[in-house]
Formats: structure tokens, sequence, C-alpha cells
């Protein structure tokens, strides 16, 4: 599916899932602006870019998105650069993986402020520009399984992924005059670092057979952009190999 020369817009872009789907757009012919706080990691993924004859260059911000005002600056930055914007993919996240005793408010904060209220915030002014396309805008957020079961110790990121999911299905009903499609995906287990160093059971306990890989996660994106698929909005897609579908007792 050609990303036939779209602007789209992925915040997390420096590495794992994020520099993933960097590439996956770039190689399909869109014009991407990556978003990452680690300015290094960022370049890496433009570098990897421009590297391959072709691609058109991508626009890179380095961002920490707890802060507000550090993203309407962006976005002020971004209508300079770009007069449209065709996608958005509110990819960054984080946690705070401690038990709930110790957990503080400035922690609990920095997790929600970061993974939640950034994806309102680069929505509502993502589709701002978006509103104007003939074909109007896409945008995807990433949330996670863990907004629908849990481990311990994880309440600031579940909290904000299934914050996440409520967000999606109110922004597509609000967005959808507009031509705007909002869906959210939430991936399980996707392994970004050395996947043959996964032992046997890993991928065994999948009813799917294998771990998750971050290009499962990009052909996902690339379906729920594509403009020719605008019946599918407000939804959210399950990608995590059949996990949460797998009840599971002690033997």
């Amino acid at each position: 599916m050609k990303a036939n020369k779209q602007v789209v817009l992925i915040t997390g872009a420096g590495s794992g899932i994020g520099r993933t789907l960097a590439l996956a757009y770039a190689e399909q012919g869109a014009r991407t602006v990556l978003i990452d706080k680690n300015s290094e990691s960022l370049e890496q993924t433009a570098e990897l870019i421009r590297a391959e004859d072709g691609h058109e260059i991508p626009l890179t911000h380095a961002l920490d998105l707890s802060d507000a005002s550090a993203i309407e600056a962006f976005f002020a930055w971004l209508r300079e650069q770009s007069d449209r914007l065709d996608v958005l993919i509110n990819n960054a996240g984080l946690g705070a993986w401690k038990s709930v005793y110790d957990l503080s408010v400035v922690e609990w904060d920095y997790v929600i402020n970061t993974n939640l209220r950034a994806s309102f915030l680069f929505a509502r002014e993502s589709a701002k520009l978006m509103r104007g396309n003939v074909d109007g805008g896409a945008i995807v957020n990433i949330a996670s399984t863990r907004a629908l079961m849990s481990e311990p110790n994880s309440e600031a990121y579940a909290a904000s992924k299934g914050g996440i999911l409520s967000l999606t299905h109110a922004l597509a009903t609000s967005l959808g005059p507009d031509g705007i499609r909002v869906n959210a995906i939430s991936p399980g287990w996707i392994e970004t670092g050395d996947y043959s160093q996964l032992r046997p059971e890993d991928h065994s306990q999948h009813p799917a057979g294998r771990v998750g890989k971050p290009d499962d996660i990009a052909r996902a994106c690339m379906y729920l952009t594509d403009p020719a698929n605008d019946f599918v909005t407000g939804t959210n897609l399950v990608i995590d190999g059949g996990m949460t579908r797998k009840m599971i007792y002690l033997e």
C-alpha cells in the first residue's frame, strides 16, 4: 500500500517500533516528520532514510512529549515547513514500573502526560492541518494490550494506554465529519531487540507460534492509514499473536 507522497508524522521515531515505522513509510514514498526525545537516536533514524536513493528527506525535531508548550511550539514550526499533513502516528510512550505504594505523583503525571496528554495534543493540532485535505487524514494511536490486561506495578502505563483507547473512539466521532479517521493499535509482545536470542518457549506460548516484530505493526499502520480504507475508524486492532484470547491457568 503506497504512501504516495503523503506527509507522515511519527512520534517516538528514534528506535524500536517508531524507527521501523519511519523506514516503512519512507520506503513507500512518504515524506516523514520524525519526533523523539533522544536527538542522537532520531538522527540515526534520519540517516537510515537518507542513505536510500529516492527517499524523501525527513524532517526531524527533538521533543519532550511531557512538555505541552513545546508541543505547541513544534506545530508552529511544522506549519512553516509543510502546508499539509496526511498521517499522524502517536507511537511514543513510556512507563514507570514500580510498586503502587511507591509510585509518586510526579512519576504518575510524567507517564500520563507523555503517553496520553501528548497523544491528545498531537491529534488536535494534526487535525487542524488535515481537515483541509481532499482525502482528510488518518491518525493511529499506539496503545497496548496492557490497556486490556495487566501485570503488577504497571498502573500509570496501563491507565495511560486505557485512556488512549477511549481517546481514540472519541476522536473518531468528533473528527469524522472532517474526513479524519482515528484508530488504535494495541501491540502485545513486539521484540525490538535481538530476535534470534528469544527462546523456543517465548514463541510457542503464542497461539500464532511466534513473538511479534515491529514490521507487524508497520503493516497494520499502512492498512489503517491507506485512504482506500476510509470505512475503518474508531477501532482498536490488537496485534499480539492471540495472547489476550488465551486462557492461562497454573497446572
